[in-house]
């Protein structure tokens, strides 16, 4: 998809990066099954730079707990395939990197599935001054397709929260 695209990434990041900018606030970003295409779908919008504070790839289990902070208790208990799991990347990520906003995507892009979830189970979260909200989203199948989906969804996502936090007084 192009960053033209009226339903791609593009389009959805630049929503939220407008969004952000006339609010005057920040976005970081943690994620595992997208690998890096959610900060690089954001980093394409002109003027980023005054919004985008950075992001964590924490791919490895163990990584969402030693660098984004998810509880070590809760990826034991329920693998990082899980709704809190997503919440607490979200809430790691805007701490770790002292944004106002963050945006975590967590999930199953195959091609097998994994601890007993399916392939294109996903949950994206987001988190802000205001609190947090996470989605389960089922993707279907397709590895590329899946991740792809997921970084659209996520930015949707972020953007509704935004949306919702406008009758918040700006910072």
């Amino acid at each position: 998809m192009t960053s033209d695209d009226s339903h791609g990434p593009g389009s959805a990041a630049a929503a939220a990066v407008h969004l952000l900018a006339e609010r005057g606030e920040t976005l970081a970003t943690a994620e595992s099954l997208t690998g890096g295409l959610l900060a690089s779908a954001i980093v394409e919008i002109a003027g980023v730079s005054s919004v985008y504070r950075g992001g964590l790839v924490v791919y490895a289990t163990e990584l969402k707990a030693t660098l984004a902070g998810v509880p070590e208790d809760l990826l034991a208990d329920r693998g990082p395939v899980d709704p809190d799991v997503a919440r607490a990347l979200a809430e790691g990520a805007r701490w770790r990197c002292g944004a106002d906003w963050a945006v975590a995507t967590t999930g199953v892009a195959g091609p097998e599935p994994q601890d007993g979830h399916a392939v294109g189970e996903v949950y994206v979260a987001t988190a802000g001054p205001a609190g947090s909200e996470v989605r389960r989203l089922d993707l279907g199948a397709g590895r590329e397709a899946i991740r792809a989906a997921a970084v659209v969804e996520a930015l949707r996502l972020l953007t509704d929260a935004l949306h919702a936090a406008a009758d918040q007084p700006v910072r």
